[in-house]
């Protein structure tokens, strides 16, 4: 079994939505978390995993959101995730590529959805692009002030100190269709080094759509072909990876048990 631990199946038109999952399930991709960016959207994110058994949520805010208005408090980003179908927070974090909000309103927003992991007692999922040492001295901080907190660092394609000190201070990566790309080969030597355990995947879909399928609109379904490349550069049997990756989801999302 795999799970995309990372898709916005709310992004897709209402009509593709049933032969999507449909296809996921024919590719072995037996779960997939459906992400939150606005709080708006938490309601369509909640809508979709009562439908589909084996469409799990997370309920957040994007940092290119960030500026869109008040920020809700960590509180009130929890409650909204008290849901038995939410099993994590986000997605937050920094993005300093297309900086489409102003960086403190991301820093804010970041560190209430650290805030609200704590409270709910559910992962983070973490989005960083070109951000590394905001990033980074923003989760040492929360740790240091508030305590652990479980994360996850999504579409992984950032510089090998941030993956390995974000593993150090307990945390998770996973690696989307970026690993299957010609130029990524520093991505796949960061995903050959770093503990099995703590290892996933993703689609980030529609985005990212993996090696062969470069340049189309990515689906769940895809994320067969990162498993396959990341069991490559790991040097593992491809099923041996998709058991590990499970099990690695599993333990870090524990109310998807």
């Amino acid at each position: 079994m795999l799970i995309d631990s990372h898709c916005h199946l709310d992004y897709f038109s209402e009509a593709e939505i049933d032969d999507i999952v449909a296809r996921a399930k024919e590719a072995g991709v037996d779960r997939m978390v459906t992400i939150g960016t606005r709080m708006s959207q938490a309601a369509a994110v909640k809508a979709l995993t009562e439908r589909f058994p084996e469409v799990w949520g997370t309920v957040g805010i994007h940092p290119h959101n960030a500026g869109e208005g008040d920020l809700p408090t960590a509180e009130a980003i929890a409650a909204e995730a008290d849901h038995p179908r939410v099993i994590g927070i986000g997605e937050s974090g920094l993005d300093y590529f297309y900086d489409k909000a102003p960086r403190d309103a991301q820093a804010e927003n970041f560190r209430r959805h650290i805030r609200a992991a704590r409270l709910a007692g559910l992962p983070l999922a973490i989005h960083a692009r070109d951000a590394d040492d905001d990033i980074l001295a923003i989760l040492r901080e929360e740790r240091e002030t508030g305590g652990d907190f479980d994360f996850l660092l999504h579409c992984f394609s950032s510089g090998r100190q941030l993956a390995e000190e974000s593993v150090e201070m307990g945390g998770y990566i996973s690696f989307s269709g970026i690993l299957t790309f010609p130029r990524s080969q520093e991505i796949r030597d960061i995903a050959r080094d770093l503990p099995a355990d703590r290892l996933l995947v993703e689609t980030d879909s529609p985005y990212l759509a993996p090696v062969p399928f470069r340049g189309k609109r990515c689906e769940p379904a895809m994320v067969a072909h990162t498993a396959k490349v990341l069991a490559e550069v790991r040097q593992m049997d491809t099923a041996a990876l998709e058991t590990l990756t499970t099990a690695n989801f599993m333990r870090l999302f524990a109310k998807a048990r």
